[in-house]
């Protein structure tokens, strides 16, 4: 399959394939948002909205949460990460997640019942880095395993949270289940959004902790248009999972259009839909994409369920847009709010972009019914987690549909 090819899945059994979403609804999110809060450092992450940019591209309003400001880390991982291991730590209290706080889980009653625990995970880095945070501002252990050609920067930044860390020679899911190895041989407790037959828990408290962000735009966007449709980058398909169940359930039949974003490298979510037999389908190798944080060739299955009913299409983009997304984030139009976005980060925000610009995606942008009434909300998920990358691609001109 051509590695630079746009293509798209428009997923018209979706409503044959709706199975139970209500672990993903605004009372699950209520008991999300409330654990997050307890930390000092939360903040409310902006909703950015780009006038100048929507006017450009012919929409009606163009929507982006920047979680570049989410707890100090970059990142939106550390709601998925936070949430869980506060979970796993209630379960080990015997207690509901609602009676704990970030504060109560550090007092000597709760340590002297749960003693140390150590999470491990596999990561490119961003989850990491939020695996190795959390266990620190909870008084734990965490040891992180990085397939080969992550970042040095993104390894010093787990590093730097206390975390044990290595950069391994294996692929991403040939590093999940390094972590998932270790975890059963040295008692440790695996905090990964990949599930399967055995392992749900966990992976269901990180989605449910990724709803935190979708709750904040439900609060962000009252009084103001309902997005029309929403753009979502999937790695596993854990976050898009959660943000496409939490508005399905929120809007119900007025559910907006929800686009699926992969990179063609590292399409799992895509070759699953397209094949539509009822099995996951995979991609193996290398999957060298600068979207390191998508970089995944195994779909996640409690997301994916989420997705087959939910989500509207499914694209895998060239590396390009996801370069044109950050570019185009950083450089916004005058009086617009500019945005430091990562390569995953811009990957949803480029790929709708290019849809609105090129004329060679004219019949896209007609099927995915885009148009000046449209309403669109992206969510950039981490900002210059790797600043070297970074600059070579938004003032180098990495990545260029022309080079």
């Amino acid at each position: 399959m051509n590695e630079q090819a746009f293509d798209m899945v428009w997923n018209e059994k979706a409503k044959d394939n709706r199975e139970d979403i209500a672990f993903l609804d605004i009372e699950q999110s209520k008991k999300a948002i409330q654990f997050h809060k307890s930390f000092a450092v939360y903040q409310k992450t902006p909703l950015i909205c780009l006038e100048n940019m929507a006017k450009k591209l012919n929409v009606n309003h163009i929507y982006v949460k920047d979680e570049s400001y989410r707890f100090g880390l970059n990142a939106f991982k550390v709601l998925g990460a936070s949430y869980a291991i506060a979970n796993k730590i209630a379960e080990k209290m015997g207690q509901d997640i609602t009676q704990l706080s970030a504060e109560s889980i550090l007092s000597k009653e709760v340590k002297q019942k749960i003693g140390d625990m150590t999470f491990v995970a596999a990561t490119d880095g961003n989850h990491g880095r939020s695996v190795a945070w959390t266990a620190k501002k909870l008084g734990q252990k965490s040891v992180i395993y990085m397939p080969k050609g992550s970042s040095q920067e993104r390894l010093q930044n787990i590093i730097a949270e206390g975390a044990e860390a290595e950069i391994t020679d294996k692929n991403y899911d040939d590093a999940v289940r390094l972590a998932y190895e270790q975890s059963k041989q040295k008692g440790w407790i695996m905090v990964q959004d990949t599930a399967w037959e055995g392992y749900e828990d966990i992976p269901k408290w990180i989605m449910q902790g990724y709803t935190t962000m979708a709750y904040e735009i439900m609060e962000q966007l009252e009084g103001k248009q309902a997005p029309t449709h929403i753009f979502l980058q999937a790695g596993v398909g854990s976050m898009a999972g959660a943000v496409t169940g939490f508005f399905s359930n929120l809007y119900k039949e007025k559910k907006p259009i929800i686009v699926i974003v992969e990179p063609a490298k590292a399409d799992c979510l895509f070759r699953t839909a397209k094949v539509d037999d009822g099995k996951l389908h995979c991609v193996t190798g290398d999957m060298n994409t600068i979207m390191a944080g998508l970089a995944c060739g195994e779909p996640c299955s409690i997301g994916w369920n989420v997705l087959k009913g939910y989500a509207d299409a499914f694209i895998r983009c060239p590396e390009y847009m996801a370069a044109d997304g950050m570019r185009m984030l950083a450089a916004n139009l005058k009086g617009d709010t500019s945005i430091i976005s990562g390569e995953s980060g811009a990957a949803g925000f480029g790929c709708m972009a290019n849809i609105l610009q090129c004329q060679e995606l004219e019949s896209v942008k007609k099927m995915l019914q885009l148009d000046e009434h449209s309403s669109i909300l992206c969510i950039s998920t981490e900002g210059d987690t790797d600043v070297e990358n970074y600059n070579h691609i938004v003032w180098g001109g990495k990545y260029s549909k022309f080079k």
